[in-house]
C-alpha cells in the first residue's frame, strides 16, 4: 500500500507539473523513487493512476463548503452561499494545476469525460436540491427549474474558477467570491434583508 500511495502522490505532482497529455509513467515512477516495473504492479496504465489521483481530489472538492445556511435567516442564507462559493474556489485554487490536467484528459478521453460529467452531476444535484428547498420556503424564484438553474450556476462558477486559477487570469479572490455569490443569489432572487 505504501508503494501505491507513493505512486499516486508522485503521479499527482507529475500531472500538476506536466499536465495529463505530457505526463509519463517513467517520470511518475522516478518521482515515487520506484522502478518502472513497480508501477505496473499497482496500475495498468497512466489512465489508471490518473483515475486514482482524481479519486483523492474528488473527496476534497465535493465536500468543500457544504453548509445548511444557518438558522434560515436571509443573512445566513447569503452567508451559506458565500461560504460554499469561497470553499469551492479555495479548493479549486489549491488544486488548479490538477484541475487543468483533468480538463485536458476529459477533452481527449471518454473515460475522463464521463468522470468529469459525474463530478459535475454531484454538484448540480446538491445545488438543485438546495434551490428546491429555497423555492418551497418562498426564498427563491418559484418559476425557475431547479435542475437547469443548478446546471447554469454550477457551470458559471466552475468555468470562472478554471479561467481564473488554471489559466491564470488575475482577479482579487474576495472580489471573485463576492461577485459569484451576488450572481448566484440574484439569479435565484433570494432576499438580502
Amino acid at each position: 500500500m505504501r508503494t501505491r500511495d507513493a505512486l499516486v502522490s508522485a503521479a499527482r505532482r507529475i500531472f500538476e507539473r506536466d499536465g495529463y497529455l505530457d505526463a509519463r509513467i517513467v517520470d511518475i515512477a522516478a518521482e515515487a523513487k520506484v522502478a518502472t516495473g513497480s508501477f505496473y504492479t499497482h496500475f495498468a496504465s497512466k489512465d489508471d493512476v490518473f483515475a486514482a489521483v482524481l479519486a483523492r481530489l474528488q473527496d476534497e472538492m465535493l465536500h468543500a463548503g457544504v453548509s445548511d445556511g444557518g438558522d434560515g435567516g436571509h443573512k445566513d442564507l447569503w452567508r451559506g452561499v458565500e461560504d460554499a462559493n469561497r470553499a469551492y474556489l479555495e479548493s479549486y485554487r489549491r488544486n488548479a494545476a490538477l484541475m487543468a490536467a483533468m480538463e485536458q484528459a476529459a477533452a481527449v478521453d471518454p473515460q475522463f469525460l464521463r468522470l468529469r460529467l459525474e463530478r459535475s452531476r454531484v454538484f448540480i444535484d446538491r445545488s438543485a436540491a438546495a434551490i428546491a428547498r429555497l423555492q418551497q420556503s418562498g426564498l427563491a424564484d418559484p418559476e425557475l427549474d431547479p435542475d437547469i438553474t443548478a446546471r447554469a450556476l454550477s457551470a458559471m462558477v466552475s468555468r470562472l474558477a478554471y479561467v481564473t486559477f488554471a489559466l491564470g487570469e488575475s482577479v482579487p479572490f474576495d472580489t471573485l467570491v463576492g461577485t459569484v455569490t451576488r450572481l448566484w443569489t440574484n439569479a435565484l432572487r433570494m432576499p438580502r434583508d
